[in-house]
Formats: structure tokens, C-alpha cells, sequence
């Protein structure tokens, strides 16, 4: 039996966290012990590891670095002896090689993999430098996309270390429910027959989205029956409510927040748009094409592997606000052009981005690190 300890920042409704649970949930029982350690707090996906009989350890974490919650990690890992310490997101990369660093001889010393979700251009040259510091702690580096890998190569990284292991999504029922509609219509002052384009993921600064806003204006100028959803909060959006207003789309755009039903909304999206700079292998597009949406998303590595331009939706270039536009108004005046490229885009996501996929791609990288 290979025992497995998974270490997250939180158990947070996001995309890391949900790979995180896919993956516990989901490795064959009969050749993996598994536990999840969260380094600040857990959320809705601990009681989903729960549910499945999955350990789950909160260490409390308060501080950037917090001397407490460091030792009571080196605690935890003494007591559950595993043969594989599995890290995702910098904090718990950062404080899981850390803590393996200093466990007394005695013990038994994990491999620790490495999983990095995103190209994170964001990071510090401090952050950089933990990163290359730790590398001696590390069994393997992991992306979830070329992209990641790629990034991380040209940091230093060794290629001996490098994977790639995609994300992995279930494909949903895309039964549109009638109720779901008409209480959001309700809700939001949304008229009858709106087309509606969507956005979910957190209002953040690498996410773009003012150039929605205004591919919303332009949109607009073609179309002005179309709604613009943002789902999802952070840092931007009192900013970008007052961007709405600037550029007069405050009547076509909702701004709803973080939601717990979107999988019950995503049926109702006709276009789903993602403007960022950066990512790693975004869920949101993964859940889009799962429901059979077509795409319109910025043309950067990670989102190649993904969108298949012209085939399961269209990439266009970072903060060209009249190609989202453009490719959107395409999409909604051709009901054939969308139900093919929808078709397309879920049958992509059914037959190269399975859980069993990515379940499968991980238990190999565990086996090997244990040769």
C-alpha cells in the first residue's frame, strides 16, 4: 500500500481544490492510502473528502509564515509516515519541502511532487528564489499544462523533474432547467430571450475582464439583446462595476458573484469568455466545453491545449476586446456554427481530459518516484 499525503492551502471552492478532491476521491483504494492536509482552512471540499471516508487535517495557518502551523505540519507528517507527500499551490510547495527538509533522520523521509497550477508570472523574484532553493527536496515538478511545465523550465527547473499531468473533468448533464432560468431571470432583471455570454472565475486582475466589458460595448452595437454573467468575486469588481458604467453596459451586464449552483447555470450559457494574461489549465473553460459551450478565450500556451481555434471555439489575442467581440456576435448569429463547435468541444474534453486520465497519469508519477 502507497501512502499518500496530499498538502493544499485550503479546501476552498476553487479550481486547485477541486483537482485536489478529484484526485483523493478518485485513486484505487486497494494500492493508495490517502490523506489531505490543509494548511490554513478547509471549505466545502472537506466535507466532500469526508463524505468519502478521506482523513482531513486543518493546521490553522495565520501568517505567511507561521512557526506554529510549520511544526504541527512536521507533527502531522511524523505521525502519518507517508511515502508520498503530494504539494499543490507556493504555500504548501513552500512549507511541505520545508518541513520534509528538517525531519529528523529517524524518519521516514517522503518524495515530495510538486504540483504548480499555473504560469505564474506573478511571483517574486523571493518567491523564485524559495522555489530554487527547495529543489533538492523535490521528487518531481508537476504542471497541469505544456505551458506550466514550460514556465518552470526556463526558471531552472531541471528537465529530469518536469511532468505534465492535465486536469481531469466529469462531464456533466447539460439538461437546461427551466427553473434554474427562470429564477435568475427573476433575480437579475434579465428581459426574456437575452443571449447570454458568461464569465466565471475570481474578479482578479489577471483575469481581464474590463476587456469584456468592453467587447460587451461593442457587442452591443450588433446586438442589444445580450446579457454579460460575471460569476464570481475579488479584488476587481468594485472596479469593474465602475467600468460598466464608463463604457454605458451597466444595462447588459450581472455581476452575481460567488455562486454555489454553477453547475446549474452553465446549461444556460450561450458563449462563455475568458480574457486572461496568464493561466495554468483554466477549470472554467474545462467546465464550459464539458457542458458543450463554445469558447472565446485569450491565445495563450495554456489555452491551446484546450481551445482548438475554429474547431471547439476561438482564441484571440490578450486584450483584443474587438475579437472577443467579434468571434462572441459570430457565435450567437449561427445556431450551426455553435451547436458544432459545442459538440466538438465536449467530445474534446470527454475523450483527452478524463478523471481517469488524470487519475492515472498521477498514480504512475507515484509509482515511479518510489522505484
Amino acid at each position: 500500500m502507497i501512502k499518500v499525503s496530499l498538502l493544499i492551502p485550503t479546501l476552498d471552492q476553487s479550481g486547485a481544490e477541486k483537482q485536489l478532491t478529484l484526485l483523493a476521491t478518485s485513486l484505487p483504494r486497494d494500492e493508495f492510502d490517502v490523506q489531505v492536509i490543509a494548511l490554513t482552512r478547509g471549505g466545502p471540499y472537506a466535507e466532500v473528502l469526508k463524505q468519502h471516508d478521506i482523513p482531513v487535517t486543518i493546521l490553522k495557518k495565520r501568517f505567511k509564515f507561521d512557526p506554529l502551523a510549520y511544526r504541527a505540519l512536521k507533527k502531522t507528517l511524523q505521525q502519518q509516515q507517508p511515502d508520498i507527500l503530494h504539494t499543490w499551490l507556493f504555500a504548501a510547495n513552500s512549507y511541505g519541502r520545508m518541513a520534509v527538509k528538517r525531519l529528523p533522520a529517524s524518519q521516514k523521509i517522503p518524495k515530495v511532487i510538486v504540483s504548480e497550477r499555473c504560469v505564474d508570472s506573478w511571483k517574486s523574484n523571493w518567491q523564485h528564489s524559495i522555489d530554487r532553493r527547495l529543489l533538492p527536496q523535490t521528487a518531481l515538478l508537476v504542471g497541469n499544462s505544456q505551458g506550466v511545465v514550460d514556465f518552470y523550465r526556463e526558471q531552472g527547473v531541471p528537465e529530469s523533474l518536469l511532468r505534465v499531468v492535465r486536469n481531469g473533468i466529469v462531464l456533466p448533464d447539460t439538461t437546461v432547467d427551466e427553473t434554474t432560468r427562470k429564477q435568475l431571470y427573476e433575480d437579475y432583471n434579465i428581459p426574456a430571450g437575452a443571449r447570454l455570454i458568461a464569465f466565471v472565475g475570481r474578479l482578479a486582475r489577471q483575469k481581464r475582464v474590463e476587456d469584456l466589458l468592453w467587447a460587451l460595448q461593442l457587442i452591443r452595437q450588433m446586438n442589444e439583446n445580450v446579457i454579460l454573467l460575471l460569476i464570481g468575486d475579488g479584488p476587481e469588481r468594485a472596479k469593474l462595476e465602475q467600468l460598466a458604467h464608463k463604457y454605458t453596459v451597466t444595462p447588459n451586464v450581472r455581476f452575481l458573484g460567488h455562486r454555489t449552483d454553477v453547475d446549474q447555470l452553465f446549461p444556460l450559457f450561450e458563449v462563455f469568455e475568458l480574457a486572461s494574461d496568464f493561466e495554468g489549465q483554466s477549470n472554467s473553460i474545462m467546465e464550459a466545453m464539458s457542458y458543450g459551450i463554445p469558447v472565446v478565450a485569450s491565445d495563450i500556451p495554456p489555452n491551446w491545449e484546450l481551445v482548438v481555434h475554429g474547431e471547439t471555439g476561438f482564441l484571440t489575442s490578450v486584450g483584443d476586446s474587438t475579437g472577443f467581440a467579434q468571434y462572441a456576435e459570430r457565435i450567437l448569429a449561427d445556431p450551426q456554427l455553435a451547436q458544432d463547435l459545442g459538440n466538438a468541444a465536449r467530445k474534446r474534453m470527454q475523450e483527452e481530459f478524463s478523471v481517469a486520465k488524470m487519475v492515472k497519469g498521477y498514480a504512475k508519477l507515484y509509482r515511479e518516484v518510489l522505484l
